[in-house]
């Protein structure tokens, strides 16, 4: 016997048993009074034909019900409840709000609540908001009687468990999902069938950003993670990008597509976990019916109710925790909004807040805000100097680690306003920087003599990043400098021996002023090359080497220098860094490097000598000057 056969059976036994409880949808909603607080299961687990028999009992009996408030977490069907025509019946009240209400919320038609969504079921167990009658979609009962509450638990367990009035429409599609979410038949009031496809969620970006985004966010997961993502258009692109890693655990708010995908391969196996190690957990799910159909009955997952999976004492149990999320905005400070547009609210707090929280209360843990740089088709930028006049601050500025666009990744925290406002603007789509750095140094965020390079000039050559590998065995990552490194490059500089500033700037002087080391960040790309090398220690990347080149007028040639870290010199670095630069200099259509060597510096001049060029040298003041042409590759 299949299971959907025993489910039949069980079904007509239950039927039997509790004659009084499968009833016909217009029995159940006569048990809905004037004045009801009416609670609707969440997302995509929305009891659709409860709903719309809900408006036609209303149509057909218009003074059954009045003043009837409908609360929900978000409602991604039609939401007649909110339309004006039903005004005198129903009042909505949005604990995060959706495309369907967004309009009736800000034309004071619908209510918000804003809160976190792990503090909603404490206003339910509290009394605080009273739920008198329960919508909710479940799957078929058991042969004990037990039916799953599906793709959402979160806070419709509370709700459930706390109604006056609970009627399940009984779906065959929803799946029964391990963990919290199961109702007894004894302690529901009305039973409705009703076979209907569950609601599914999909939600495009521009690839080609999404992609991007996706490939920043993958150098920044780490093997062994356990991870949380948010909603919204970026999170499949990003998860997408993690097909390469290993033993990736999952704590998370929402479960998705992507997520379901990595599980399916392998890539999360929940083996590192500190807590509930071997199970995803999770508290609801959006996504399309094959995933709906791979969460049934599998054992390898658990959704638990919305206070414990967002709980930050929890989350921060998890070692190497790292929290994904999206944001509307961020300004140059490290605010942002993920639920209103300046006075225009958009969504709503959600579980976000509560997972960069407990992120960054874990052990080893990160928090990572993505967004496309731009919106309304490129027209606005998302990074903006201060956010809009009546946005809602979702994340404050100790709450993100990580920002993430496609134009590259922002590190903020331990940072200062005016180091966090040259990391964002140099994330910002570059035809919004010129007006950034304007507006910064307008509200003194940053120095008043802030350099920049606007146009092709000056943006940044994201895709000659690099890795390498040295003589000595030691992977570097290669990248051009940033007009954010200022920081980064003083401490470097002043981290050299005497000896290594004297080789390399032939000179005495050992100060690096902003005024000099802006002439190494702020740079033409067109006309010069500044490389920076890392080496990663302890899970920190180091600068540990600097090479450059600047085109010299119409020569076709360029002066190239380079310096190393003390404590890294003879491990193949400097060689590296000149591989790299001679690579991008014939690409770039240059004949040759000159450079001047001190006499003393036997080290460099034997790089320089075993590189392959045709080298003419000759002393003058104490020092080799070189002209080194470029021979053809064999």
């Amino acid at each position: 016997m299949n299971e959907s056969d025993k489910n039949s059976i069980a079904f007509e036994i239950l039927k039997e048993r509790y004659p009084e409880k499968f009833v016909d949808v217009q029995v159940a909603l006569k048990s809905i009074h004037r004045g009801d607080r009416i609670f609707v299961h969440t997302a995509c687990a929305e009891p659709q034909f409860l709903l719309k028999s809900l408006v036609d009992y209303v149509e057909s009996n218009p003074k059954a019900v009045f003043d009837a408030e409908v609360l929900q977490v978000w409602s991604l069907g039609l939401a007649p409840y909110a339309q004006e025509k039903f005004k005198h019946n129903f009042r909505h009240n949005s604990f995060f709000i959706g495309n369907s209400t967004r309009t009736a919320v800000n034309s004071g038609m619908a209510d918000y609540t804003p809160i976190f969504l792990s503090e909603i079921p404490k206003l339910f167990m509290r009394g605080h908001v009273v739920v008198d009658v329960a919508f909710i979609q479940a799957s078929c009962p058991d042969a004990h009687g037990y039916m799953s509450l599906g793709i959402s638990v979160d806070i419709v367990k509370a709700a459930t468990e706390k109604a006056q009035t609970i009627i399940v429409q009984v779906n065959p599609r929803m799946p029964r999902i391990h963990g919290d979410g199961f109702i007894h038949i004894s302690d529901v009031n009305f039973i409705v069938h009703h076979d209907e496809p569950l609601l599914e969620y999909s939600d495009e970006l521009d690839n080609e950003v999404a992609e991007e985004i996706g490939k920043h966010v993958a150098n920044l997961v780490e093997d062994g993670d356990t991870i949380q993502v948010g909603y919204g258009c970026l999170p499949n692109a990003i998860l997408a990008n993690l097909h390469n890693k290993k033993h990736l655990g999952v704590h998370t708010e929402l479960l998705g597509d992507g997520l379901v995908k990595l599980m399916q391969s392998g890539v999360i196996d929940n083996s590192k976990k500190s807590i509930n190690r071997g199970k995803t957990i999770a508290t609801f799910s959006m996504g399309s019916a094959e995933t709906y159909e791979y969460l049934h009955d599998n054992p390898f997952i658990e959704f638990k109710t919305v206070d414990y999976t967002n709980d930050p004492r929890v989350i921060a149990q998890h070692a190497h925790m790292t929290a994904i999320n999206s944001a509307l905005e961020i300004d140059l400070t490290g605010q942002a909004t993920a639920e209103s547009l300046g006075k225009v609210f958009y969504s709503g707090i959600g579980g976000q807040a509560d997972f960069m929280r407990g992120a960054i209360l874990s052990n080893s843990g990160k928090t990572i805000l993505t967004l496309p740089s731009t919106a309304d088709h490129g027209e606005v930028s998302r990074i903006v100097p201060f956010l809009q006049a009546g946005a809602g601050v979702t994340l404050n500025r100790g709450d993100i680690h990580y920002v993430v666009t496609e134009y590259g990744i922002a590190y903020l925290h331990g940072k200062n306003i005016r180091e966090r406002a040259m990391e964002l603007i140099s994330i910002a789509h570059p035809k919004f920087r010129a007006e950034l750095i304007k507006k910064a140094k307008k509200r003194n965020l940053i120095y008043q003599d802030q350099a920049f390079i606007p146009g092709k000039a000056g943006e940044y050559p994201q895709k000659i990043e690099t890795y390498r590998t040295t003589t000595a065995g030691i992977e570097i990552f290669v990248r051009p400098v940033k007009i954010s490194d200022e920081p980064l490059l003083k401490e470097f500089f002043y981290s050299l021996s005497d000896a290594s500033m004297q080789r390399r700037f032939i000179s005495e002087r050992k100060d690096m002023p902003h005024e000099r080391l802006q002439e190494f960040v702020v740079i033409d790309y067109t006309n010069e090359m500044i490389l920076l090398a890392f080496t990663r220690e302890k899970g920190v990347d180091q600068l540990v080497g600097v090479g450059q080149y600047a085109v010299i007028g119409a020569t076709h040639t360029a002066d190239v220098a380079f310096v190393v870290r003390d404590d890294h010199q003879e491990q193949g670095i400097g060689r590296e860094l000149l591989r790299y630069l001679t690579l991008l200099a014939k690409k770039q259509g240059l004949l040759g490097f000159t450079a001047d060597v001190l006499i003393s510096n036997a080290r460099m001049m034997s790089l320089f000598e075993s590189m392959g060029f045709d080298v003419q040298k000759h002393i003058e003041d104490g020092m080799y000057e070189m002209k080194m042409t470029f021979l053809e590759s064999k």
